[in-house]
C-alpha cells in the first residue's frame, strides 16, 4: 500500500533527494516518465542497487523537521552525519573545529538498530547535550563528565611520569626510573607518609621542649633516627602495595581513563620487572620498621599491603564492601606512627599490647587517628567514585556509586558526621587542647554541609565536586589544626623560652624543702637529749 498522497508531494516538492530517489525505486521504470527515467538511471546506477525501504519510513520522515537552506538536503552529507566518527566544536573566537567523537560517560550509547534517519536524531541530540555541557574538546581523548570532581584536575603524577618514560629512549635509565616510579603513585605514598608522622608528632611525650627532656633518665624524647626509619619503611611499604595493585587488574585499568596510562597498561615496563620492584620495596619497608623502629610497626605495614593487594583489589569485582576493606588501610598508617612514639617510651616489655592496647588507655589517641583517616576515606571516594561510575561499571569494579546510589550517599554524610566526636575524643584523651575541639567545628561543619547536599542531589548539580573538593582541604586543615594545639605544647615552649618554672617542679621543690626542716627540726632535738644524758 503506498503512503497518502499529501506525504509524498511534501517530499517531492519540499526536500530532499533520498526520499525521491527511494520513492522512485518503489515505482516500476516502465511507468515513469523519460525524464525521471533517465534520472534514475543518472543517479542510481545499476552496479550500485538501492535499498528497498518500508512505506511508513517516508511518513515518519513527513514530521521530522530536516530542511536546511533552500531546502535541499544533500544525500551524502546525511549518510555523512551516521558514519563519520567526527564531531564540530566551536571555540570563542566563532571558528569550528573537528574533534574525535567519543561517549561521555553521562551520554548513553546510540542503538545501532533502529533506523537511519531515527538514529541521526539520536546522534544530534548527543551532540546537542555534549556541546551544552563543553564536553567536546579538540582532541582525540575520551570525554569526561564535567560534573566529575576530577574533571579540572591536571594528570596525577603516575600519568605525567608515565608520559615522560614514554617519550625516553627504549633502552634509557630515565624511563624505567620513570616507569618504576609510576608503578609507586608518588602522590598517594606522600599522603600515607604524612598520615603516619602526624600521630607520631602529636603523642604525648613527657617534659617536651624542656631542659630536662635532655636528661633520657627523667624522660623519653622522639628520636630523629625513628622518625627517619619511620617514613622510609612507610613509604616502600606503600609503593610495593601499589606496585602489586597494578599488577594485578592492567585489564580493568585500560578500560577507564584515569587509570589507562599506567605503565603496565602502556607496556613501558614488563611484568618481572614490577613484580621484582614490588617484592623488594616490599621487603625493604618492613626489614627498616623492624630494626629500625619496632616490631609491631613493622607487622602493621606488612599487613596493610597484604590488605590492599590481596583483599581490597580482588573484592572491586565481587563486592562494594571493597570500599570499606580500603578504608581500613587508610586508617593503618596513623597507628603505625602512633606505635613507633609509644616504642620511644615503652616502660614495659615493648609488645603490640602495651603499644596498641595499652591498660592506662595512653594508645586511645593512636585508634582515635585511625578512625580519622577511615572516616574521611568516604567523603573523599564517594563523590569521586561518582563522576565516573559508569567507567567503573563498564570495567566491571563495583562501587556503591552505580550499584546503590542513594547509599553511596547516605555513607559519605554518615562518616562526614563521625568527625565531630572523633575531633571530641582528641581533646578528651589529652591529645590536643579542648581549643581544638571548638576550632575544628567549622571546618567539620562545612564537609558535612556538602556530604548534605551531595546526598539530597545523588551527586547531581555539582554536588559531588563541592563534596569532593572539601574532603580535599579538609583532611589537612585537621592536621595543622592538631599539631598547632598539641596538649600542654604551648604552655611548655613559654616556660622553656621564659625560663619560668614548671608548677609540678616547684611543687616537688616545696615538699623537698619541708622534709629538710623537719629532719634538721629531729636533729637538734636529739642532739639536746644527747647532751643532758652526758650530763
Amino acid at each position: 500500500m503506498r503512503p497518502p498522497t499529501s506525504t509524498l508531494r511534501r517530499n517531492v516538492l519540499l526536500d530532499r533527494v533520498v526520499c525521491q530517489q527511494q520513492r522512485l525505486v518503489l515505482v516500476p521504470q516502465s511507468r515513469l516518465p523519460g525524464a525521471l527515467r533517465t534520472l534514475t538511471t543518472s543517479r542510481a546506477p545499476a552496479s550500485t542497487p538501492s535499498p528497498h525501504l518500508k512505506a511508513g519510513y517516508f511518513v515518519s520522515n513527513a514530521f521530522l523537521p530536516r530542511v536546511k537552506g533552500n531546502g535541499i538536503h544533500d544525500l551524502a552529507s546525511s549518510q555523512r552525519s551516521s558514519t563519520v566518527a567526527s564531531t564540530t566544536s566551536t571555540t570563542a573566537d566563532g571558528s569550528s573545529s573537528a574533534t574525535q567523537p567519543t561517549t561521555s560517560t553521562d551520554l548513553p550509547p546510540v542503538d545501532n538498530t533502529l533506523l537511519p534517519h531515527r538514529r541521526r536524531q539520536a546522534q544530534r541530540k548527543a551532540a546537542a547535550a555534549a556541546a551544552a555541557y563543553g564536553e567536546t574538546t579538540a582532541t582525540t581523548t575520551p570525554l569526561i563528565n564535567p560534573d566529575a570532581p576530577t574533571a579540572d584536575l591536571a594528570p596525577d603524577a603516575s600519568s605525567q611520569l608515565a608520559a615522560a618514560a614514554a617519550s625516553a629512549p627504549a633502552d634509557s635509565i630515565k624511563r624505567r626510573l620513570s616507569s618504576l616510579l609510576s608503578l609507586s603513585k608518588p602522590r598517594l605514598t606522600v599522603l600515607v607518609v604524612l598520615s603516619a608522622m602526624v600521630p607520631y608528632a602529636l603523642y604525648p611525650v613527657p617534659s617536651f621542649l624542656t631542659s630536662s627532656a635532655l636528661d633520657t633518665s627523667l624522660a623519653p624524647s622522639l628520636s630523629p633516627l625513628t622518625l627517619l626509619f619511620l617514613t622510609t619503611g612507610t613509604t616502600l611499604c606503600s609503593a610495593s602495595a601499589n606496585a602489586l595493585n597494578m599488577l594485578y587488574e592492567p585489564d580493568t585499568d585500560s578500560k577507564m581513563t584515569r587509570t589507562r596510562t599506567r605503565p603496565l597498561v602502556r607496556r613501558l615496563l614488563t611484568t618481572k620487572a614490577a613484580v621484582l620492584f614490588a617484592v623488594g620495596c616490599g621487603l625493604a619497608g618492613t626489614l627498616a620498621l623492624y630494626f629500625g623502629v619496632n616490631p609491631t610497626v613493622s607487622f602493621l605495614g606488612a599487613a596493610n599491603i597484604a590488605l590492599y593487594a590481596g583483599a581490597y583489589t580482588p573484592l572491586k569485582r565481587i563486592s562494594a564492601v571493597n570500599t570499606w576493606v580500603g578504608a581500613i588501610v587508610g586508617g593503618i598508617p596513623p597507628l603505625m606512627g602512633w606505635a613507633a612514639a609509644a616504642g620511644e617510651s615503652a616502660t614495659g616489655d615493648g609488645t603490640w599490647r602495651e603499644l596498641l592496647f595499652a591498660s592506662d588507655g595512653s594508645s586511645l589517641g593512636g585508634w582515635l587517628f585511625a578512625g580519622l583517616l577511615f572516616a574521611w576515606q568516604f567523603p573523599h571516594f564517594m563523590p569521586l567514585s561518582w563522576g565516573i561510575r559508569h567507567e567503573y561499571k563498564a570495567a566491571g569494579l563495583r562501587m556503591l556509586a552505580w550499584t546503590n546510589p542513594a547509599r553511596n550517599g547516605r555513607v559519605a554524610l554518615r562518616y562526614s558526621v563521625a568527625f565531630i566526636p572523633l575531633c571530641v575524643g582528641l581533646s578528651a584523651t589529652g591529645v590536643t587542647e579542648w581549643s581544638f575541639a571548638l576550632t575544628s567545628l567549622p571546618v567539620n561543619a562545612w564537609l558535612i554541609w556538602e556530604a548534605i547536599k551531595f546526598w539530597r542531589l545523588e551527586g547531581h548539580k555539582g554536588s559531588a565536586r563541592g563534596l569532593f573538593w572539601a574532603s580535599v582541604w579538609h583532611l589537612p586543615v585537621i592536621m595543622v589544626l592538631a599539631l598547632a594545639q598539641k596538649k600542654g605544647m604551648w604552655g611548655r615552649v613559654w616556660r622553656s623560652v621564659f625560663g619560668e618554672p614548671e608548677e609540678e617542679e616547684g611543687e616537688w621543690v616545696y615538699e623537698d624543702e619541708e622534709e629538710e626542716e623537719e629532719e634538721e627540726g629531729e636533729g637538734g632535738v636529739g642532739e639536746l637529749v644527747k647532751g643532758v644524758v652526758k650530763k
